[in-house]
């Protein structure tokens, strides 16, 4: 294998400790200096909601910084917050809720079912495998999901073993000792979230063995940057990976990829299929994928050129919703992900101008707050008993889903989405 690049020491301490560290060198190949892409000043911890009506508390707030590393091309946040603060054990996050991300799954198994040939005796091991929703597809073999929130007791309670533990390396030959070697590792929407990612990669690698592979599935920064989702921005995500930097990553711990395609969850997705050097054929894809990527200072000016639209959208959507308001017009959000509180607090969006927020029936979200406001978060039947004159649809990723659910529902009023362009639907 090749050798390991240490994680930086610099971003890595004990979780629970209460810490926030900064990164101060490349979280991948430990390069210094970083530049500054993008501030979108101080934010709460999307997933940190208080209940409706509760007096007041203190909250945490930590800057919220985009940095580039000129040598690998990562792009990352500034600050590692303690996981325990940011994936609290009531984390109200459950990915079943959303159709596009349980469509995505079920072709993730159809694929990887074909491209792998998976037997029935193999094993599959999900890490954050919140509710259980990518698992329940591959029923049909042995599954293990290791979750860290009590979101895993969802999962449990519906037949698929969870693990309600963080991901180390020291759970990963917990897991070989009492399951053995598994064919497939999957990690969706959380790799880019995990601190010390070079001991997960080693943990990872502990568990598949040689003919094991690696799926994981990312915000994919190109998609981010074409997109202008700063909504996705948040201190859970603390890298923003190109195939290019992935890619790194991963050689240095001697996996190559073998297989890539943008997917389009979260307004647009990375999906990498990795295994050791040499152990499967590698995909045209993956040439394909790597030539249409900025790098350098193509990347360097592409990132300046976000950094000002970021700017022209926010004065954009303002602007539209002071036009709004000095009509008198009832505003209100349609669904609360993680992106709808880096949006909200970065425009200083409140109470006063956002009426409530909706969500469908069921959500954990329902009878809380929006982070570090108080806007509330309400179930869906409001929107069409109360007619408000605008709505605006936080979710604007999979607006042409819920723009015509809300209409056969009797919603009249404006629906308007806030991103790449604020506009009317």
């Amino acid at each position: 294998m090749a050798e390991m690049v240490s994680f930086p020491a610099k971003i890595a301490r004990a979780a629970g400790s209460g810490a926030s560290v900064p990164v101060e060198c490349c979280q991948v190949c430990g390069h210094a200096p970083l530049t500054r892409v993008l501030s979108l000043g101080y934010m709460p911890p999307v997933n940190q909601m208080v209940a409706i009506g509760e007096v007041p508390r203190q909250q945490p707030w930590f800057p919220t910084d985009l940095l580039h590393c000129a040598q690998c091309d990562l792009v990352q946040l500034g600050l590692a917050v303690d996981p325990v603060i940011i994936f609290p054990p009531e984390y109200p996050y459950t990915s079943g809720t959303t159709k596009l991300l349980r469509d995505n799954f079920a072709e993730l198994y159809a694929e990887a079912s074909a491209l792998l040939k998976l037997a029935a005796r193999d094993l599959v091991i999900d890490i954050g495998s919140n509710d259980g929703t990518l698992l329940s597809n591959f029923k049909n073999h042995r599954i293990l999901g290791i979750e860290p929130t009590e979101v895993g007791n969802i999962a449990n309670g519906r037949g698929i073993p969870t693990l309600m533990r963080y991901f180390t390396p020291a759970v990963a030959a917990e897991v070989k000792r009492e399951h053995g070697r598994a064919r497939v590792v999957t990690a969706a929407n959380c790799f880019a979230h995990i601190e010390d990612v070079h001991s997960i990669v080693e943990g990872i690698l502990d568990l598949i063995g040689p003919e094991g592979v690696f799926i994981s599935e990312s915000h994919y920064l190109v998609g981010l940057l074409d997109r202008l989702q700063y909504d996705t921005i948040y201190h859970e995500h603390l890298r923003y990976y190109s195939l290019n930097s992935l890619a790194n990553l991963l050689q240095m711990h001697g996996l190559e990829v073998f297989h890539a395609r943008a997917i389009p969850t979260h307004g647009g997705s990375i999906r990498v299929y990795a295994g050791k050097r040499g152990a499967q054929p590698v995909n045209d894809s993956v040439a394909k994928m790597l030539a249409a990527e900025p790098r350098g200072e193509a990347m360097v000016a592409r990132l300046k050129v976000f950094r000002n639209d970021v700017m022209l959208s926010k004065l954009r959507l303002l602007a539209m919703i002071r036009d709004l308001k000095e009509r008198g017009a009832r505003i209100c959000g349609i669904s609360a992900p993680s992106r709808a509180s880096t949006l909200v607090n970065y425009l200083g969006l409140d109470e006063a101008i956002i009426d409530y927020v909706c969500e469908i029936a069921g959500s954990l979200k329902i009878g809380k707050c929006m982070p570090g406001t108080s806007i509330p978060v309400v179930e869906e039947s409001r929107l069409f008993s109360d007619q408000p004159e605008c709505a605006i649809i936080f979710s604007w990723h999979i607006a042409d889903e819920l723009a015509p659910k809300l209409r056969a529902q009797g919603y009249r009023g404006k629906l308007l989405t806030p991103l790449p362009v604020p506009r009317e639907l």
